[in-house]
């Protein structure tokens, strides 16, 4: 195995105990448990993952539990406390209150009570594409002509590369990301006649995350009958089924912070439902270089589930 091979090979394991913890960091997970997933020996792996993230795995953890927390402070109103701790897998409200001030210096009530009276309006979820938004279209909302539907989505599998850092790192990558993509998957025979979405999953909740972490990765759907050999570049995992509302847009590149904001500001205020704790995705439905104007038609993925009273 080469030099490069085998940096490969490490980033990959790095990237499946990544898909590991954002998948039970609801639940205990011992240092066995993530060992295994990533391949590593558990005598060496916390020495690994610190070297090739430069943040040690019980931080990165930790991080991940709050981060989600302040999302289900923010955006779950129907969620107390108590709710919350059992739902990141704190054993009692006092203790993920303790976890939580002993991070952000505030306590999870007084979070939720400040963000309530002072914050509630004054982030977009197009932040994730600030850099790209132009300033005429940041000035006003974008009139949307889309259609909003509500899908319940199959799992389905996904053979992935990944982006870890900011968006506009991730713009300036995105040609050459999605060229590794399609090559290794065309190698792989995992190209199907109209059976591949071509979709992007953002890990991480910009509005709380930091953006030198935040991680995206560019997938295609495969058909669950077809094997994904995993190497040092391509990865695989479970795009998670569930109730999603589906905004099915026809846009400029300059428009995509616009309809973001929409689905989140607009319509899912007054839509009846809550925002899920799983990730939102773009699925991309044509080849916008094709068009005469340059138009993308995107279908935006929220994991939603009804308000309970």
């Amino acid at each position: 195995m080469s030099e490069q091979e085998c940096k490969e090979e490490y980033i990959r394991r790095i990237h499946k105990v990544q898909d590991y913890i954002e998948q039970h960091f609801g639940q205990p997970m011992s240092i066995e448990e993530l060992s295994n997933a990533a391949g590593f020996s558990k005598y060496h792996f916390s020495r690994i993952f610190q070297s090739m993230l430069h943040e040690s795995l019980a931080h990165y953890v930790n991080r991940i539990r709050m981060e989600n927390a302040l999302f289900l402070l923010v955006h779950r109103a129907d969620k107390n406390i108590t709710d919350i701790a059992y739902e990141l897998g704190f054993t009692d409200s006092a203790v993920f209150s303790r976890a939580f001030k002993n991070y952000y210096g505030i306590s999870p009530r007084e979070y939720r009570k400040e963000y309530s009276k002072n914050c509630k309006d004054s982030f977009l979820l197009s932040e994730y594409n600030k850099d790209t938004a132009k300033k005429e279209w940041a000035e006003k909302l974008f009139p949307v002509t889309g259609q909003i539907t509500i899908e319940n989505l199959e799992e389905k599998q996904v053979a992935y590369v990944r982006h870890t850092g900011t968006y506009e790192t991730l713009s300036k990558e995105y040609v050459n990301l999605l060229h590794t993509l399609f090559v290794h998957a065309n190698n792989q025979h995992l190209l199907v006649d109209e059976q591949n979405w071509l979709l992007a999953i953002y890990h991480d909740n910009p509005e709380f995350g930091d953006e030198s972490q935040f991680r995206t990765s560019l997938c295609l759907t495969v058909p669950k009958d077809i094997l994904i050999q995993e190497n040092g570049v391509l990865g695989r995992m479970k795009l998670e089924g569930g109730l999603y509302a589906v905004g099915h847009f026809r846009i400029q590149q300059e428009q995509f912070s616009n309809v973001w904001d929409y689905m989140y500001k607009e319509w899912l205020t007054c839509s009846g439902y809550v925002p899920r704790n799983s990730y939102p995705f773009e699925v991309y439905r044509n080849n916008p270089d094709a068009d005469e104007n340059h138009i993308i038609e995107v279908d935006i993925y929220v994991p939603i589930e009804p308000i309970i009273f």
